[in-house]
């Protein structure tokens, strides 16, 4: 499992990666790397980045994005590794960053600084909240390629460590607040239905007419809580106003008569494809044993889905057969597209430090032939500096500089992105596949309460709409 958060660095970036880079915290710098940088001269090539961006009103230098692991669950190097990968997965080669893990705690995490402005088109980085939710996927795709565990949500939004974490200890009230508001506009034919089936949950609630002398907001309280929280856009979020309840509920009425007319033949077949593969509805939680409409519907919603899982499988051991050559293929994909991203990074890092060595070259023949290059070097230390650690880079890598190589690696680039492009589309439709037909023996076995190792054929009966879940 691994939390990330991640904040701008506008001032100090190189108090910044001073204290990363801290020995004492990262085995004597062992766990020390840097992409298309070198740490000990990051303010300087992270300087010239920022100094070729243009059009941009933030005054953001750097990024500091921070992986957290669970203690014990992942070695110093393996946590190394990782970072490394979202790294390169979030960037694309095309930022430059230093990562440092540390040790000095129960638990290993990250911190990854990377420029704020980008080396290809000098463009800066766009961190919105969506950011913030794409780098906690990837996150969790990697730990999940690593065999760790991740932070489980139970909704598409995502949530703060904050809430995931009362949530695991129970404390997140108004996430159960917005789950059972959903159920019950599910079930409720009307909005005067929907405020006694809440109530019947347990909920008290305030607010919730209509008219000149009514409250603005509907409130809701449950019976552990001291104080009601608004239905307001500030509070829940605009789904939960009463006027947004109320208007649900109407449009759902008035759907349910023609929502089979509006679906054409091939939608139809797509809606019964994603139904099929819907996790069931656990009625196990004691607000489906507090209220018999909304048990009944879970179950008829249960057959519904564990009818359809069944009429698309052609049996169980046809099912896992299938699903086991389809993870294979998937992870085929996988070693690939990592391998191709490791090319891919650094052939950008090679074009990087070409690039500093070309630009950089004239200032350094000048300070050659200067006749004060004490003086010369305090007017240009910087390019200085970023010649002297290209030059140094690629000697390691064994290159020549050439203006012939730089161009050829250009193309390179170029070809290698787009078969990237085409191999990450084939490796998100085959895990999908995956996870769709896992889904889908996941609901027959759970419904029909077979034993997934013993059971290999199709069972001989289909689903009965008498059949209820246990």
């Amino acid at each position: 499992m691994a939390y990330t958060r991640i904040h701008a660095i506008k001032t100090t970036v190189h108090k910044s990666i001073a204290y990363i880079c801290n020995p004492d915290k990262t085995e004597g710098e062992l766990l020390i790397s840097s992409f298309a940088c070198d740490a000990k001269f990051a303010r300087y090539q992270f300087q010239d980045a920022l100094s070729k961006a243009r059009n941009y009103s933030d005054d953001n230098k750097a990024y500091h994005l921070i992986q957290s692991f669970a203690p014990g669950e992942v070695s110093p190097e393996e946590a190394h590794r990782i970072g490394i990968e979202l790294a390169e997965r979030l960037l694309k080669g095309d930022y430059s960053y230093v990562i440092a893990t540390h040790t000095d705690r129960q638990h290993p995490h990250n911190h990854i600084i990377f420029c704020a402005a980008d080396n290809v088109e000098h463009k800066k980085f766009n961190s919105r909240r969506k950011t913030i939710y794409q780098i906690r996927q990837f996150s969790d795709e990697i730990c999940k390629e690593h065999g760790l565990s991740v932070i489980e949500k139970s909704d598409r939004k995502g949530k703060s460590y904050y809430e995931w974490k009362a949530d695991k200890e129970g404390r997140s009230w108004k996430t159960q607040l917005k789950k059972d508001i959903d159920e019950v506009v599910k079930i409720a034919n009307t909005y005067e239905e929907f405020i006694l089936l809440i109530k019947d949950r347990g909920y008290a609630v305030k607010g919730e007419t209509f008219g000149e002398n009514s409250l603005k907001y509907i409130s809701f309280k449950a019976p552990e809580q001291q104080r009601f929280v608004r239905g307001s856009l500030r509070s829940l979020g605009e789904k939960y106003t009463k006027e947004a309840i109320k208007r649900r509920i109407e449009e759902k009425s008035l759907s349910k008569g023609t929502e089979t007319k509006r679906i054409k033949p091939h939608q139809q077949n797509i809606l019964k494809r994603t139904d099929s593969n819907r996790a069931l509805i656990d009625t196990s939680q004691e607000k489906f044993r507090n209220s018999a409409g909304l048990n009944h519907w879970a179950n008829l919603k249960n057959l519904q889905i564990a009818a359809r899982s069944y009429s698309e499988a052609e049996s169980l051991s046809a099912l896992k057969e299938k699903i086991s050559i389809r993870k294979n293929e998937t992870n085929e994909i996988r070693t690939e597209l990592i391998a191709m991203e490791r090319e891919l990074a650094e052939l950008k890092e090679l074009q990087y430090f070409l690039t500093q060595y070309k630009d950089n070259l004239p200032f350094r023949l000048k300070y050659k032939k200067s006749k004060d290059p004490d003086r010369y070097m305090r007017m240009h230390e910087t390019q200085l500096l970023l010649f002297d650690s290209a030059k140094h880079k690629l000697q390691k890598m064994g290159i020549t500089p050439k203006m012939s190589e730089l161009e050829q690696i250009n193309r390179d680039i170029a070809a290698l992105e787009e078969k990237h492009s085409a191999l990450q589309k084939r490796y998100h439709s085959s895990s999908n596949e995956v996870r769709d037909l896992e889904q889908k023996l996941k609901n027959i076995e759970q419904y029909l309460g077979y034993d997934k190792d013993a059971v290999n054929e199709k069972p001989d009966r289909k689903p009965k709409r008498s059949d209820t879940l246990e």
